[in-house]
């Protein structure tokens, strides 16, 4: 029984950081940063991670900086004022459940974190949207990082691919992968393809809330109107790949983005005519169409 306690531990010292948060929940930003640190992955994806670190997912509860904004909006006009039945009336009240209305896609690691990070993170976001600088240091320790997509979100049908291998790196290949957590190397359907956006970039209300938001809603647009419009451009194709912008994914406030994408097509014609006298009609009609060439609605949210 005793050497099966010792393998038992060892097995246990081998899992990756994010697989032990079933076994361990952290109870500060800092220890929910030193779970999911990618740090490690810099050593072999230099260029990648230096793209990934200007992006706003890197910050993702900072972003533009309106995501933080709305994150305190949230928390105060909604979660501790409007939302009646919520059950919190100050930040003290907060639980990691509350707080999942926005950590759902902006911070989906909290779930392996105590209230204790639910409330410190709000506090933050409270804190920061008033222009408290430090605050803002600690919101961005955490984010959409490396592990979120390349291990965590890289598989949806879980009946067809099988569950999430928590020693794994999912990506185009398989085979093996020179980190002491993460040994392998794993294939994913999912990556490539727009849906894997579609994760936290959504449909619209989601459902399974307590409290069902409607923030993201470009994947359904892009799902229900580019595609059926003749659009076959995956989210990857125009904020990765294209023009080389890599893991940075510039959204439509980047420059380059808005000049090759974000452009607006207006056609318009007008009529002059004489009405009779007496007619309540205009003497002049202009009909403006207005056709933006992003595969998705701008803005979103």
């Amino acid at each position: 029984m005793k050497s099966l306690r010792i393998g038992l531990a060892a097995a246990i010292v081998l899992l990756p950081s994010a697989a032990l948060a079933a076994e361990k929940k952290a109870n500060s930003i800092d220890e929910l940063a030193r779970m999911y640190d990618v740090s490690s992955c810099k050593r072999c994806h230099a260029k990648v991670f230096a793209e990934w670190e200007k992006s706003f997912h890197a910050t993702s509860l900072i972003g533009s900086p309106r995501t933080m904004a709305t994150i305190a909006s949230t928390v105060k006009d909604g979660l501790l004022k409007e939302y009646t039945y919520s059950g919190a009336k100050e930040v003290k009240d907060l639980t990691v459940e509350h707080l999942m209305i926005c950590a759902k896609c902006h911070l989906p690691q909290l779930k392996d974190a105590t209230d204790a990070v639910a409330r410190e993170i709000a506090q933050a976001a409270i804190d920061g949207a008033a222009g408290d600088e430090q605050a803002k240091k600690q919101l961005a320790k955490v984010g959409i990082n490396c592990l979120i997509c390349h291990n965590q979100k890289a598989l949806i049908h879980k009946w067809t691919d099988g569950a999430i291998d928590p020693n794994a790196v999912y990506g185009s290949k398989e085979g093996s992968h020179p980190d002491s957590k993460f040994t392998r190397l794993k294939k994913s359907a999912t990556l490539p393809e727009s849906i894997m956006c579609g994760q936290c970039h959504g449909l619209g209300p989601n459902f399974e809330l307590a409290e069902p938001t409607q923030c993201a809603t470009l994947y359904g647009s892009h799902l229900h109107a580019y595609v059926p419009s003749g659009g076959n451009k995956s989210c990857q194709d125009c904020h990765i790949r294209k023009d080389g912008r890599g893991h940075f994914m510039p959204g439509y406030r980047d420059p380059a983005v808005a000049k090759s994408a974000v452009k607006v097509e207006v056609n318009a014609r007008g009529y002059y005519f004489l009405p009779k006298a007496g007619d309540p009609v205009p003497t002049a009609v202009v009909t403006v169409a207005m056709t933006g060439q992003a595969g998705h609605r701008i803005p979103d949210g």
